[in-house]
């Protein structure tokens, strides 16, 4: 039986922990958080995509939680799953990953395979984790390091950790064949990459991917309106076209750690190994961080319409995730443009099922309405963000006195899109 330490038990390391347990390993959950630990080995979950029944089934299977990292020393697996922000100056922000290479330096045996799947750029496997890992008591090979991109997707209900396929890449050729064999007992498909750089560069790509293209459409829906077209006509029937062709539709911003977060760190690695700017990643956050400026001044447009003043209308806010169906709200763009509508003199609430209660500022929460139809019958303006799945779209759109729809869901007349 093997055993495994998965460092970070949030919405990439609990399913994963999960997941091996399920699978028959011994599989410890490492968190520096002590509550968290606690609430773990409680059976209480944390996160949307881990059910109370899940978690307590992998309590049965063996899967512990621990805030102690003598663990691993036991250790035949260690993977890093812990989260790697943007400093505030835009850079990126490896402290986490620093400090578990550092742990598991202390703490690690000879033959272990050490997995780092914290999206990162091209290069911190080899030069930043490796180096700490191994120490002066380690050759690159008695320990064995690879790079394995995170690509857990928050809320998907078709595919999870055992059915997306798994990109690894060592920084040996032996390295790359142990990550190889021990994720194939995890998941149905396995590709190797050349290198650790490559895997690193894969994830990073498909982010960057999605964000530019976002940009893109985001940037189209602003002259659409402006030159009377239908964007959101326009891309379906674009997308009928079998072959050439992915649609991305608008909205009012990006969220969550992906998005926003990980071609930063490929842009910066661009620019301070090499120089010169990755233009089109810029271009493309400059495009996706304005998005819900636009938005705001769409309310702004849709109320002056109506002779209406921002200042003083009671905006309703339906959604505040970055995403349906989760509760995360990181990176959410609900949130600047609460604080662009507060700053206009405009009375905002909300209401999210998965959001109990939300600061958009030091000091500053918004009351959560009980109902949001109720609410709807009541706000000058509705605006919705995200269509949870328990939102009856023709009950918001029948009791909205006027509703923005940010993401061309709802079908009813006399709804704006964005």
């Amino acid at each position: 039986m093997k055993k495994l330490v998965v460092m970070g038990q949030g919405y990439v390391g609990l399913p994963m922990a999960l997941r091996a347990a399920a699978v028959g390993m011994d599989v410890v959950g490492l968190d520096s958080d002590a509550a968290l630990v606690e609430r773990l080995n409680a059976g209480r979950s944390h996160i949307t995509d881990v059910s109370v029944d899940e978690l307590r089934q992998g309590l049965d299977f063996g899967y512990s939680a621990s805030a102690d990292p003598t663990c691993i020393a036991d250790a035949d697996v260690v993977l890093v799953c812990v989260p790697t922000p943007l400093h505030r100056d835009g850079g990126p922000d490896l402290t986490a990953i620093l400090d578990a290479a550092g742990v598991i330096g202390r703490h690690v045996r000879k033959g272990t395979l050490v997995v780092l799947e914290s999206t990162t750029y091209p290069g911190t496997t080899e030069e930043v984790f490796a180096p700490l890992v191994l120490g002066d008591q380690w050759a690159q090979g008695e320990v064995m390091i690879a790079f394995s991109p995170e690509r857990i997707d928050p809320g998907n209900q078709v595919y999870g950790v055992r059915n997306t396929p798994k990109v690894v890449g060592g920084l040996t050729s032996r390295c790359t064949e142990a990550a190889v064999e021990f994720y194939g007992i995890l998941v149905d498909t396995v590709v190797a990459a050349k290198g650790a750089k490559e895997a690193e560069m894969a994830k990073l790509l498909e982010n960057t991917f999605r964000h530019v293209n976002i940009a893109l459409v985001n940037e189209m829906v602003r002259f659409s309106n402006e030159l009377g077209i239908d964007l959101w006509d326009a891309i379906d029937c674009a997308a009928t076209k079998p072959f050439g062709y992915m649609a991305f539709r608008p909205g009012p911003g990006v969220g969550g750690h992906c998005i926003p977060v990980d071609p930063a760190y490929l842009s910066h690695r661009v620019k301070a190994e090499l120089g010169y700017a990755f233009r089109m990643v810029e271009l493309a956050e400059e495009i996706n961080r304005a998005a819900p400026l636009y938005t705001a001044t769409r309310a702004l447009e849709l109320l002056n319409d109506r002779r209406m003043a921002a200042n003083g209308a009671r905006i309703l806010l339906l959604g505040v995730t970055y995403k349906p169906d989760v509760a995360d709200c990181r990176e959410t763009p609900a949130m600047p443009l609460a604080r662009k509508l507060i700053d206009w003199g405009a009375v905002v609430s909300y209401h999210d099922p998965y959001v109990p209660g939300w600061r958009v500022s030091p000091g500053r929460s918004l009351n959560r309405a009980a109902d949001p139809y109720e609410a709807a019958e009541q706000a000058d303006l509705t605006i919705l963000l995200q269509p949870h799945g328990s939102y009856d779209l023709a009950r918001l759109a029948a009791s909205s006195r006027l509703l923005l729809d940010t993401r061309g869901v709802v079908t009813a007349s006399g709804v704006v899109r964005l």
